[in-house]
């Protein structure tokens, strides 16, 4: 098993990796700013659903809670 600290690492390069420095920056300020429940989220993805589809699905879920 490994450690929460080796957990964080990946997970910030694989953000990175996908997301660029600045999206990365903006998921993680988005997940610390708003309640989330990644299981219910998660179940609600296509496997087959490409990144820029979900982000845009989100960005209009976001749009709609402002407004």
């Amino acid at each position: 098993m490994i450690t929460d600290t080796e957990i964080r690492v990946k997970g910030v390069q694989v953000l990175a990796q996908y997301l660029g420095d600045i999206e990365m920056e903006r998921f993680i300020a988005l997940i610390q700013r708003e309640p989330f429940d990644y299981t219910k989220w998660r179940q609600n993805i296509d496997d087959d659903e490409s990144i820029e589809s979900i982000s845009k699905k989100a960005m209009q879920l976001r749009a709609n809670k402002i407004n």
